[in-house]
């Protein structure tokens, strides 16, 4: 078993709204791996952060799209920073992936001010560049397609999306 598709991007790209939309436009379920993270902790991810560190997370986290990608078989959104990882990344370099591209001033206005968003904290908009310069060579990467965000509705995205995997 493996996804059917995954969307990987920064924060703010839009992974859970387009995933979501995807999945109910090829009728399959949705699973975000940030929400495993959440459920096997028993807290939010800026909990995480708070009480256990960034490693702890990204221990979680590793742990989670491993088993999202061996146990799901429909639309799948994996955390912004798991591209990190060599081991998820080899995993995913395995799947339909496809990554949500954003600008920065796009993602700064969905991210807002970043509270519920631990490694934004401080400056957000300087933050949200570097990580979105230092993970932007991982994302392409593992993606057989990339698709811009900026200034486009879900469905706009969701279509493109479809569109570039042939589904």
């Amino acid at each position: 078993m493996a996804p059917a598709l995954v969307v990987v991007g920064p924060p703010g790209a839009g992974k859970t709204t387009v995933g979501g939309v995807l999945g109910q436009r090829l009728g399959l379920a949705f699973r975000d791996t940030d929400d495993d993270v959440e459920k096997t902790a028993g807290m939010t991810v800026a909990d995480i952060f708070v009480e256990h560190g960034e490693a702890a997370f990204r221990e979680l986290e590793r742990a989670a799209v491993a088993r999202a990608i061996a146990d799901h078989d429909g639309v799948l959104a994996v955390g912004g920073g798991a591209i990190l990882d060599p081991a998820s990344r080899a995993l995913l370099r395995e799947r339909t992936v496809v990554f949500l591209d954003v600008g920065l001033a796009e993602a700064a206005r969905r991210v807002g001010l970043a509270r519920d968003r631990p490694l934004l904290i401080g400056n957000p908009r300087a933050q949200l560049l570097r990580l979105l310069e230092e993970r932007r060579p991982w994302y392409e990467e593992v993606a057989v397609a990339t698709v811009a965000t900026d200034g486009r509705t879900p469905d706009e995205i969701a279509d493109e999306v479809l569109a570039r995997v042939g589904a």
